[in-house]
């Protein structure tokens, strides 16, 4: 085998573990059971409180083993909507979603339990309630993509975030 032969293949050897290692990091951080006590937000959306589910859907919360550590129905208005989706602020949807989120009362609640992120998460289901699996919140209660019943944190730090955005009087920094 050449020289140059032999360190092509080792140079194409380093960078495909290279991308293995930052692409497991990445994996594991953003969906690895992490075995900790975590809250995540939780947000039962105005379609499902229209529909007089969120009981139904805190029983579910409940029979997961979280625990409702604050729970609140608030009234979003058009600023405070803008604020908590700001990140999606320069997608096609975002005005939409601003509508839907401000056209009734949503409940908000702090969730807590271990994995509870990811575990919240996989009770919600699929953003699209067609794709969500059976049981699952949206699957349950959803009835499109854009009307999914439910919100959650998708990260520690959106939590904190998120939590913090509803329930600052809770916040001990």
């Amino acid at each position: 085998m050449k020289l140059s032969t032999l360190l092509m293949f080792l140079a194409g050897l380093a960078i495909s573990i290279g991308l293995i290692y930052f692409g497991y990091r990445w994996f594991v951080k953003k969906n690895i059971r992490r075995n900790v006590i975590e809250r995540t937000l939780a947000i039962v959306k105005p379609d499902a409180v229209r529909a007089h589910h969120t009981g139904k859907i805190i029983d579910k919360i409940e029979q997961e083993n979280f625990t409702v550590i604050d729970l609140r129905k608030v009234q979003l208005d058009r600023e405070q909507a803008e604020k908590f989706y700001e990140m999606h602020k320069d997608k096609k949807f975002f005005h939409q979603l601003v509508d839907y989120m401000t056209g009734g009362p949503v409940v908000v609640m702090i969730l807590e339990k271990m994995n509870a992120i990811i575990d919240w998460r996989d009770l919600m289901g699929a953003t699209d309630p067609a794709k969500a699996k059976e049981g699952s919140i949206r699957k349950l209660f959803g009835t499109d993509i854009g009307k999914n019943a439910v919100h959650g944190s998708d990260s520690p730090e959106a939590a904190h975030r998120e939590i913090r955005f509803f329930f600052a009087d809770r916040i001990k920094e």
